[in-house]
């Protein structure tokens, strides 16, 4: 894929995916309070920080170099 293809999906999946994937880890995060009631803070700040980046991971190769010249 070139520079230029991987800078336009870079920002489609910014202005697209990560709003919806906010939303799917919110809904988430709700139904797991809704089911099994509110997890200990020592046990969320985890589950937290694992949707903050598992968004990202299937799409690393085309953030690879985006922000490097042509």
């Amino acid at each position: 894929m070139s520079l230029k293809a991987r800078k336009r999906w870079s920002l489609v999946l910014l202005l697209v995916w990560l709003p919806i994937w906010i939303v799917i880890a919110v809904t988430l995060m709700n139904w797991l309070d809704a089911t099994f009631g509110r997890m200990p803070i020592w046990a969320e700040v985890p589950v937290y920080i694992f949707l903050a980046f598992a968004w990202a991971i299937p799409f690393r190769h085309v953030f690879r170099g985006i922000g490097r010249g042509e």
